[in-house]
């Protein structure tokens, strides 16, 4: 019966990929009832990945945060504890992460806990359970994410460059907008309420780290070229090769992302200068500016926030439209593994563990569907 089904689901791809180059399924028309067909195939096939690769303690990987996106995976995708076994086992593994401050991680040693990226990452699949039996876990990890912001109760004053911002959860390390808009998705998917100081401090720190002169009060950006895209942190680190202040697209999209979160409207300069960049560097075969570095985290951000964002069309600087859904969910089924899973030949930030990027592109796979 296993052999079986997997050649269904294979023979169901192979009449199904019409994804192969990026984009070509929107270039042809294909029919919008084949592409979503397509992308449940590839759905069901990650998800069985992650089950028969989830370990006996329900985890998948040696932090919390890697369960915690394995999980979300499968919320975002229909399943939940009552029909998915391979959930009720998750949760139950970061519920065991629980530390008595509140931060859900697995290590006593703060230095390589990272405390704050692990907790934001439960926090969201917690969040995302809609189970009410976890508030109070929820509430406190809420907490303790609020008490990693640098701000005046540690010393931060407003003008310095760090002000707003959260790192990975030590007092040792800078804070950076990876980490920030990991801490306000696990906020705003667990219910924190919108009118916390939280979410106004996370705007002084997504300006210090947006490339537009006009909001941005730091000095490497008098040198850089105002192009309204983000970098990594408020001191102008980029992971470009060459270390030079310039935008790129992961840390672009979770930047309008976060915007977004904290309350900022379509219709402001900031955002609109980040989604101008978004329009002239639109694409769906690497992480512009990266290549193939931090790819699969590119594309799950990506769909997060062309999804928040709103709209089914990005309009390119030459003003060719791109049904993003379709081509992002043709790419990615492009991508697939014969077992199932994704993972990246570039290793850059872990991203040649299969658990990981599979759970990562599953998610960015449930907003194709949804904008399918």
């Amino acid at each position: 019966m296993r052999v079986a089904y997997w050649k269904t689901v294979a023979a169901l791809l192979v009449v199904a990929s019409f994804a192969a180059p990026a984009g070509a399924a929107a270039s042809r028309g294909a029919r919008p009832e084949a592409a979503q067909t397509a992308l449940r195939a590839a759905v069901t096939r990650g998800l069985q990945y992650l089950r028969i690769t989830q370990e006996p303690d329900g985890s998948w990987g040696d932090y919390p945060a890697t369960t915690a996106l394995a999980v979300s995976a499968f919320l975002r995708n229909g399943r939940n504890e009552a029909n998915e076994p391979a959930v009720a086992k998750g949760v139950l593994y970061i519920l065991r992460s629980v530390k008595p401050n509140g931060g859900i991680y697995s290590d006593a040693n703060a230095a390589t806990a990272l405390p704050n990226y692990n907790t934001s990452l439960c926090l969201m699949a917690l969040g995302l359970t809609h189970n009410p039996g976890y508030n109070t876990t929820i509430r406190k990890a809420q907490a303790f994410i609020e008490g990693m912001q640098y701000d005046e109760s540690h010393g931060v004053a407003p003008s310095d460059p760090r002000y707003g911002g959260v790192g990975y959860g030590t007092r040792q390390d800078r804070p950076d907008l990876s980490n920030l808009q990991e801490a306000l998705e696990g906020l705003k998917d667990s219910g924190a309420p919108g009118n916390a100081p939280f979410w106004k401090k996370a705007i002084v720190f997504l300006q210090r780290v947006q490339n537009r002169r006009e909001s941005n009060d730091q000095p490497w950006v008098k040198s850089a070229d105002n192009d309204g895209g983000f970098l990594y942190n408020s001191l102008g680190k980029s992971y470009i090769p060459g270390g030079e202040p310039k935008s790129y697209g992961s840390m672009t999209y979770a930047g309008l992302k976060s915007y977004i979160y904290c309350g900022v409207s379509r219709s402001d300069p900031r955002a609109k200068a980040a989604y101008g960049w978004i329009q002239t560097h639109y694409s769906v075969a690497d992480n512009p500016g990266m290549g193939n570095s931090a790819l699969y985290y590119y594309y799950h951000t990506m769909a997060k926030t062309l999804d928040v964002y709103g709209g089914k069309v990005v309009r390119d600087a030459s003003g060719t439209a791109h049904d993003w859904s379709r081509e992002l969910g043709a790419r990615l089924i492009s991508l697939q593994h014969p077992d199932g899973s994704w993972y990246n030949d570039n290793s850059r930030f872990w991203e040649n563990q299969p658990g990981l990027v599979t759970a990562y592109t599953l998610i960015a796979l449930s907003y194709c569907l949804k904008r399918g």
